[in-house]
C-alpha cells in the first residue's frame, strides 16, 4: 500500500521557521517531522510514499536526493575525485515526489498525484503532525467497514487554561491550566481511502476538507477510526517547542519504530 503525504503548505502560522523550508522540513530532533510521520508507515510495513510538494518543494527533494550521504560515514580523497562510503544506514523507502503547484488546495494536491496512487487503496495524511496512530489496524478496520474513506478521529486537549465565569461574574472561582478540551471529535487525518475519492475532486481549487468529505458523508461512504493515543499537529512555534522537549527527553509517543 503507498501512503500519499501533504507536503505543500506555506505554514504561515510557523513563519519563524517556514520562511526558509517548507514546514514539513522543520526538524524534531534534528529530522524533519516529515522523516517522522514516514517513519511511523514504515513501521506498520507502508514503505512507498507520494510526497505532494508546493512552496519550496526543491528543499524536500534535495533532502531525499542527498538522504544517503546525509546518513553515512564518508571519507571523501579530493586528490582523486572519490567518495568511500563506511557506513550506511538507508530506509527502505520508495519515494516519489511530485510539484503539485505552490497555491493548490488540499483536495487538488490529490487530484494531482491521482495517477501515481496506481488504482488502489492508500493511505493520505498531513505532512505537519505526529501520532501513535495504529496504521495496521487502521487498514484493517478500514476493510471492514467496506467504505470509500475512513479518517482517525482524534479528541484535541485544549491549548489554554479554562476559567469557570458567570454572564454577571467577575470574581474567577475556578481555572483549570491544562484543559482536557471540549470532548469533540474531531478530524485527525491519517485516512485510509480508495481510489474512487479522487472522482469527488473537481480541480486544484477543491478543498479537501470540504466538499470531498462532505459528499463521502452524504453517501454514507465515510467512516471514523476513533484514536485515543498520541496526537499532536505542529501549527505554531509553542507545537514545536513541545515535540521537540519530548524528543529530547525521550518521551516521544510517536516514536513506535
Amino acid at each position: 500500500m503507498k501512503a500519499v503525504i501533504l507536503a505543500g503548505g506555506l505554514g504561515t502560522r510557523l513563519s519563524e521557521e517556514t520562511s526558509v523550508r517548507p514546514k514539513p522540513m522543520v526538524e524534531i530532533g534534528g529530522k524533519p517531522i516529515l522523516w517522522h510521520i514516514m517513519k511511523t508507515y514504515s513501521a506498520h510495513g507502508i514503505d512507498d510514499f507520494i510526497i505532494c510538494c508546493g512552496y519550496k518543494g526543491y528543499i524536500i527533494k534535495e533532502y531525499f536526493a542527498n538522504y544517503f550521504l546525509h546518513m553515512s560515514d564518508v571519507t571523501f580523497d579530493m586528490r582523486f575525485n572519490q567518495m568511500n562510503v563506511h557506513r550506511g544506514n538507508a530506509e527502505p523507502w520508495r519515494i516519489t515526489l511530485v510539484d503539485t503547484g505552490d497555491n493548490t488546495m488540499t483536495g487538488g494536491r490529490l487530484k494531482r498525484v491521482a495517477d501515481h496512487v496506481d488504482n488502489e487503496t492508500f493511505c493520505f495524511t498531513y505532512g505537519d503532525g505526529v501520532s501513535n496512530v495504529n496504521i495496521t489496524e487502521l487498514i484493517k478496520f478500514h476493510k471492514e467497514q467496506k467504505t470509500l474513506g475512513t479518517l482517525t478521529a482524534v479528541q484535541p486537549a485544549g491549548r489554554f487554561g479554562a476559567i469557570s465565569l458567570g454572564q454577571d461574574q467577575t470574581k474567577i472561582n475556578s481555572f483549570r491550566e491544562k484543559q482536557d478540551g471540549d470532548g469533540a471529535w474531531i478530524n485527525g487525518g491519517y485516512f485510509i481511502l480508495e481510489p474512487e475519492v479522487i472522482n469527488l475532486i473537481a480541480d486544484d481549487s477543491t478543498v479537501w476538507e470540504q466538499q470531498p468529505l462532505e459528499k463521502l458523508a452524504e453517501m454514507d461512504q465515510l467512516s471514523a477510526h476513533r484514536h485515543h493515543g498520541f496526537w499532536q499537529p505542529m501549527d505554531t512555534l509553542r507545537d514545536k517547542n513541545y515535540l521537540e522537549d519530548l524528543w529530547k527527553n525521550n518521551k516521544a509517543p510517536w516514536k513506535v519504530w
